[in-house]
């Protein structure tokens, strides 16, 4: 029965757009179901290489169920979770994604940190019509030619980070720049990205240094570093990686010897690390210090959610989760609907004010590539803290539309209308 309802879903989109034909037959089941709990999929990487960033993120999803079941759920059903670890690997987070549509009835799915894994949920998603919420990954692909109808990506990305810190650097450091680059989806798009921006601005890449993922020794990298002797080293180097290669930095006296530039900070891999696992210039879409409307409050909501947990403060992985996941549930109160149809076109002209974000502006969802237009922060060490957890000195912030990543519209196509079955559950 399970997989006749999907079948019947499944081909009804254009019935759905128009009110008629066979979406009275589907809406009749929806509302005989109506009690029935909403199933959420969090397709967050536990493990891997982004392990510490997932798990904080999935708190962040949760938070906002946990809000969202003590208001009274949503079109009064119940929110529950399936989960499902996808250690940050393609495959196995295409197979997690199937078995949470097909066998769980999940709803919707949300989270995803790994680019790759991000992209294999997208293109099941995609399949089935689940609307899914790419919360964390930030390789400019995503958006771009990796886009779906389906998915809405909620974090910035490499390129909206690059724009922001390169140009601040040309001028500060100087024009010759060594790329040191991850060699993944993520890490290679956002090192051309890096580029691209520093060549358009009169600079040069004097040699691009590939290194494996989980790369633990670095000495080889750095001594070429040394020989090369550029004004910038820029990083695309990320999770359990790039904790490793600042100590061996840090190690080889090397942190104040160049200027450093990691594209984007994730609060948990530094968090209580101290000044050695922190130095350079690098970007985030959030962060705690902020004193900004909203702030403290959502702090002091985080510490009540979160009593025992080693993190003390959330981050920007935390605030993305939370924040999608809030976002979804707002669009499904304001359609009064499940079915992703409706809830697209919904998302896709979604607005929100820079107080309701806690950022310095407002932001927008663009249609065209169903990415978090959004203010983009440049942080580094912060050398006179209020507290402990104050690690970040803003330096500045970009408004969304100096930050909009313009390649990615043209090599977005999302799918048809047509193409995008109808799912609802």
């Amino acid at each position: 029965m399970k997989q006749q309802r999907r079948r019947l879903v499944g081909g009804i989109g254009a019935g759905v757009l128009g009110f008629m034909g066979p979406w009275q037959v589907h809406r009749a089941w929806a509302q005989s179901t109506a009690r029935k709990p909403l199933v959420i999929g969090l397709t967050t990487d536990d493990t891997g290489q982004y392990g510490a960033s997932g798990q904080d993120e999935q708190r962040g999803i949760r938070m906002a169920i946990a809000e969202a079941n003590v208001r009274g759920g949503l079109l009064g059903r119940r929110i529950e979770t399936v989960h499902a670890d996808t250690g940050g690997d393609a495959a196995r987070a295409a197979g997690v994604a199937r078995r949470m549509i097909t066998e769980q009835e999940a709803a919707f799915l949300i989270g995803g940190v790994h680019s790759g894994a991000a992209n294999a949920i997208s293109g099941v998603a995609q399949q089935y019509g689940c609307i899914y919420f790419n919360t964390n990954s930030s390789s400019p692909t995503e958006a771009g030619k990796d886009c779906h109808r389906v998915k809405f990506v909620w974090d910035g990305n490499s390129t909206n980070f690059s724009t922001a810190v390169v140009r601040g650097a040309m001028t500060g450091f100087g024009p010759n720049w060594v790329l040191v680059t991850s060699d993944y989806l993520w890490g290679r798009n956002t090192a051309k990205g890096i580029r691209e921006i520093v060549e358009r601005s009169g600079g040069k890449v004097v040699e691009e240094l590939l290194v494996p993922q989980s790369a633990r020794d670095f000495s080889a990298q750095l001594e070429r570093i040394r020989q090369l002797n550029p004004s910038v080293v820029a990083t695309a180097v990320g999770g359990d990686d790039v904790k490793a290669l600042r100590q061996q930095v840090r190690a080889a006296r090397m942190d104040r010897a160049f200027a450093w530039i990691n594209n984007q900070q994730d609060w948990p891999d530094v968090y209580g690390a101290g000044p050695e696992a922190l130095f350079g210039i690098f970007c985030t879409t959030w962060y705690w210090g902020l004193r900004l409307p909203g702030v403290q409050e959502f702090v002091e909501r985080y510490q009540q959610f979160n009593p025992d947990y080693r993190i003390r403060r959330p981050g920007n992985v935390y605030y993305n989760g939370y924040m999608a996941t809030r976002e979804l549930f707002r669009a499904i109160e304001r359609t009064g609907t499940t079915n992703n149809l409706r809830l697209i076109r919904e998302l896709e002209t979604l607005k929100l004010t820079a107080r309701d974000r806690m950022q310095h502006f407002d932001a927008w969802m663009n249609p065209h590539t169903h990415q978090l237009q959004q203010t983009i922060y440049m942080a580094a060490y912060n050398t006179a803290p209020r507290e402990p957890d104050d690690v970040y000195r803003v330096l500045a912030q970009q408004r969304p539309e100096e930050a909009e990543d313009a390649s990615a519209a043209q090599s977005c196509k999302l799918e048809s209308w047509a193409a995008t079955p109808s799912y609802e559950v």
